[in-house]
């Protein structure tokens, strides 16, 4: 059994190639998939070879943990039928090529324990699913702290902004860039240089800016929290006497847990939480080098997604 997979060969050389899959077992899923995202954060550090060293990581490589697809195949100690449309977090099925985060492909085998059911009606927005469930485990209790201050509103920011909207809150999001301003819903988007609040309490960062903290604890209140919800592929530090003085704390936003993901399913499927004007540009698998490049260096480019339904 083959599929077409995104192969990462090196550090910007990408191109599509067919790969051998491993068998299923009695526990797996086959899952043809039909849209795939492309990750501006981990993936763009993977493509540029900047991903910081961590267990698994290394060349040749499958990247992709946004995607949606269809059960071709159900093992029989799993509870699904074929046909079901379900959500897949990347996928380990490629042989001696990684899986980091491997679901970019065509089709993958998977633990049944992996894969999310989602309904029909999301189809393609629900590769959003893997970001809606970063921002939600970047504050797991919203009604007990709500972020009053989020740096970047590209799609993971959006997400943040509105899950704090949902939860009651107004927050203010800051962007540099005027292409990116636009689309808010319920708060309100500005050029940090127009801000002249320093009392925020709880600023989250999803900027991926290493070298952001100190301005971002000039803003803070006494006793402000700082959450790094974005990823960073340089050290970070700051001036100590300012954080002193504020007695700041700071709270890394590690990856997202099943709960967070079914979660933030529930809350797209009643309609609370919006999924739409996220997907701004859809390509194609034999374009996949282009939509990459694209994804990383267009700042229109909010999410970017792969169509895989006539690449099987």
């Amino acid at each position: 059994m083959n599929a077409h997979a995104v192969v990462v060969e090196e550090p910007n050389q990408l191109r599509v190639r067919e790969l051998a899959l491993v068998e299923p077992t009695e526990n797996d899923l086959v899952v043809d998939i039909c849209w795939s995202g492309i990750s501006t954060g981990t993936e763009k550090l993977l493509w540029s070879g900047r991903m910081p060293m961590f267990p698994g990581m290394g060349y040749p490589l499958v990247p992709g943990y946004e995607s949606v697809g269809r059960v071709a195949h159900a093992g029989r100690s799993t509870k699904f039928e074929i046909g079901e449309m379900v959500f897949v977090p990347g996928a380990a099925c490629f042989g001696e090529v990684k899986g980091l985060f491997g679901g970019a492909a065509s089709r993958v085998v998977i633990p049944a324990l992996r894969a999310m059911r989602i309904s029909e009606e999301l189809g393609e927005r629900g590769t959003l699913f893997a970001l809606a469930a970063t921002a939600y485990h970047a504050y797991p209790s919203p009604i007990e702290s709500l972020p009053e201050l989020i740096i970047g509103h590209g799609v993971l920011g959006r997400m943040i902004a509105r899950l704090a909207v949902i939860a009651g809150g107004k927050p203010v999001v800051w962007d540099t860039n005027p292409d990116r301003r636009g689309g808010a819903m319920g708060y309100e988007v500005i050029d940090p240089s127009e801000d002249k609040n320093s009392k925020y309490r709880n600023i989250c960062d999803v900027s991926g800016d290493p070298k952001i903290l100190d301005s971002l604890i000039a803003r803070g209140a006494a006793g402000c929290e700082i959450v790094l919800a974005g990823f960073y592929d340089q050290p970070l530090s700051f001036s100590f006497a300012p954080a002193f003085l504020r007695e700041a704390k700071i709270r890394v936003a590690a990856q997202w847990k099943p709960a967070d993901l079914v979660t933030v399913r529930d809350l797209a499927e009643s309609g609370r939480l919006s999924l739409d004007d996220l997907i701004t540009h859809r390509s194609t698998p034999d374009n996949a080098d282009a939509a990459y490049r694209t994804a990383f260096s267009d700042p229109t480019c909010l999410k970017m997604i792969l169509d895989w339904r006539q690449a099987k």
